[in-house]
């Protein structure tokens, strides 16, 4: 993704990006006032990302969020400081992420840990897969003991991370003994009931994105109303696999019901790389205003093995990405009035969330219920086109 489309968006979200990404503090009294006077009366879920020294805690951020080569990487001091991110990529993926750095204490008893955890939505906790990972484990097992204790409801996420230099063997026999080893010091603290989810990632492939598409979809309340979104458009439109894409990160907040296939996930992030760079070189105006990603964007893609790839705007930060067989594309009518009703049901889930946090209220994971509205057209979109009820 191009650095001039991350400008124009940032420019457009003057209230919703900072101007500033990040915080720190050297010492131990420093870090632990900051965080006692760190805003966050916001309501954003916040993420924790911690481990060991040089596990490439740094290096996932920046790849991720900040859109920074993997090879760039390789430049990145040793984190020294606590550095806060306000991401704000789109109405859903709206959350802080807190990077640690490893040398730092928090159960010191001078540290209150308690406010770290207790605001927390995820803990991702990044072990280096290529160096001797027993202390790790150690620090993995001291860390989401106690936060489970402060806060049972984190989710609590495993990154086996740098796994581009293994063999594939080797990574599976790596996942197999660091999963059976945590579980089995939980076990032994009688700490069955706390949750680990284990991911194989690195910053050299799609892994890392799709990882964090998981975990971020854990804190999305509205999950379950997109799915049945998606799962009820493709099956009305002859469609194959569709993914809702944060444009910005490349993580997909939501998909369909069918299993996600890793290279048709890349074949979507590149679909999206594609259109971005071309519309930052030909789409823009002769004075260089306007944006590379827009209500218009739209972008068809014939591959040589009779596959099509769709894409089409959903909102400013969102884009619905689906990938479907040429003959199924030959209604593209039909496809385009689902994916209206679609798109109208889309905003509907937002003017619900927005409306709730507006008033302090909890948001609902259930589809917005009005007569005539663009879920109940969506239901009733049959595969010829005619409307009727679905059974």
């Amino acid at each position: 993704m191009s650095i001039e489309y991350e400008e124009q968006l940032a420019g457009s979200l003057v209230d919703s990006f900072p101007k500033d990404f990040g915080y720190g503090v050297e010492n131990m009294d420093m870090m632990q006032e900051n965080l006692e006077n760190s805003p966050s009366a916001d309501n954003k879920p916040r993420i924790l990302l911690m481990g060991l020294r040089r596990s490439g805690k740094s290096s996932i951020q920046k790849v991720v969020f900040h859109k920074m080569s993997p090879n760039e990487t390789l430049f990145l001091e040793s984190t020294n400081k606590i550095y806060k991110d306000d991401i704000s990529g789109s109405s859903f993926v709206n959350f802080h992420i807190w990077d640690f750095p490893g040398q730092v204490d928090f159960f010191d008893p001078t540290f209150d840990y308690e406010m770290i955890f207790r605001g927390t939505g995820a803990l991702i906790f990044v072990i280096d897969a290529q160096d001797d990972y027993v202390e790790a484990l150690g620090r993995l097992h001291l860390t989401v003991s106690r936060a489970f204790r402060v806060n049972p409801e984190i989710n609590f996420e495993v990154f086996i991370h740098k796994v581009d230099g293994l063999s594939d063997d080797h990574k599976i026999e790596t996942q197999r003994d660091i999963h059976q080893r945590a579980n089995d010091d939980l076990a032994d603290a009688s700490l069955e009931k706390l949750h680990l989810s284990f991911y194989l990632t690195s910053i050299y492939d799609h892994s890392i994105f799709e990882a964090f598409s998981k975990v971020v979809q854990k804190l999305i309340p509205q999950l379950p109303t997109l799915e049945n979104l998606l799962n009820i458009f493709i099956s009305n439109s002859g469609i194959e696999k569709a993914f809702l894409f944060d444009v910005v990160s490349k993580i997909y907040i939501a998909t369909d019901s069918s299993p996600v296939d890793m290279q048709s996930y890349e074949l979507c992030c590149d679909m999206i790389d594609v259109v971005i760079d071309v519309s930052c070189i030909y789409g823009l105006k002769d004075d260089g205003n306007g944006n590379a990603y827009d209500k218009e964007s739209l972008a068809i893609i014939k591959l040589n093995n009779t596959t099509v790839l769709y894409l089409k705007e959903v909102t400013k930060f969102l884009a619905l990405v689906c990938i479907l067989r040429e003959e199924s594309f030959e209604r593209k009518g039909l496809i385009d009035y689902n994916f209206h009703c679609f798109r109208k049901a889309i905003h509907e889930v937002f003017e619900v969330s927005s409306s709730t946090q507006r008033t302090g209220a909890a948001v609902q994971s259930s589809p917005p219920s009005s007569s005539g509205n663009g879920l109940a057209r969506l239901k009733s979109a049959a595969m010829n086109g005619t409307p009727r009820s679905l059974v």
